[in-house]
Order: C-alpha cells, then sequence, then structure tokens
C-alpha cells in the first residue's frame, strides 16, 4: 500500500501565499501521476492541479496563473505553492497519487491523503 502525508494547511489573508506538501510512502516502484485535489463544504471534490513523473502539469483554469505544482522525485514528494488566494480557494485539499505502479503491476485504485484545511478569510 501506499501512505500520502500532507502537513500544514491553515489559515492566510486574502492575496497571501500558502505552501502545501504531500509525501508518499509504502510500496512502490514510481508513481505516474500526483497531485491536489479540493473539496469546499456541499461541493464536489474537484482538481486543483497535477503533474505527472515526466513533469507534464495540468491545473484548474481557476487557479491557472496562481498555483504553481511541482514535484521532487527522488523524494517523492508534491508540493503545491498557492498565491494570490481568494477566500474561494477555501477548502480541504487532498493529496492523489494515481496510477501507481508496483512489482510489475499497477494498484487498482487511486490513493489519497488524509486532507488538509486551507482557510482564506480576512
Amino acid at each position: 500500500q501506499v501512505q500520502l502525508v500532507e502537513p500544514g494547511g491553515g489559515l492566510v489573508q486574502p492575496g497571501g501565499p500558502l505552501r502545501l506538501s504531500c509525501a508518499a510512502s509504502g510500496s512502490f516502484t514510481s508513481i505516474y501521476n500526483m497531485g491536489w485535489y479540493r473539496q469546499a463544504p456541499g461541493e464536489q471534490r474537484e482538481l486543483v492541479a497535477t503533474i505527472t513523473n515526466f513533469g507534464k502539469t495540468n491545473k484548474a483554469d481557476s487557479v491557472a496563473d496562481r498555483f504553481r505544482i511541482s514535484r521532487d522525485y527522488k523524494k517523492n514528494m508534491v508540493y503545491l505553492e498557492m498565491s494570490d488566494l481568494k477566500p474561494g480557494d477555501s477548502a480541504t485539499y487532498y493529496c492523489n497519487a494515481e496510477r501507481v505502479f508496483n512489482n510489475g503491476d499497477y494498484y487498482p485504485d487511486d490513493f489519497w491523503g488524509q486532507g488538509l484545511q486551507v482557510t482564506v478569510t480576512s
């Protein structure tokens, strides 16, 4: 299995920055896609940003010019650098690992972190 640990999160003022990190550990050889999703109360979980093991990124239009995603492949970590945060960015943010390869095959399901709260308020 794979564990995703996401320390951090917290309270930030509008316009401010925040950096999220996620560390993957457990039994795997490689992770094709890592990224972040978020879910606000009463809303569906939505993609924020993902990055493949080739460095190709995909971001939601709402964050494309404000958020940056990166990976440290040696440390099996993914980061989300958020800037110019808005109250609408408030949500629980979840780290995700997709197409995780181990012992000659892929795990059947994605892996998720426990989630961390980001609140943007003055």
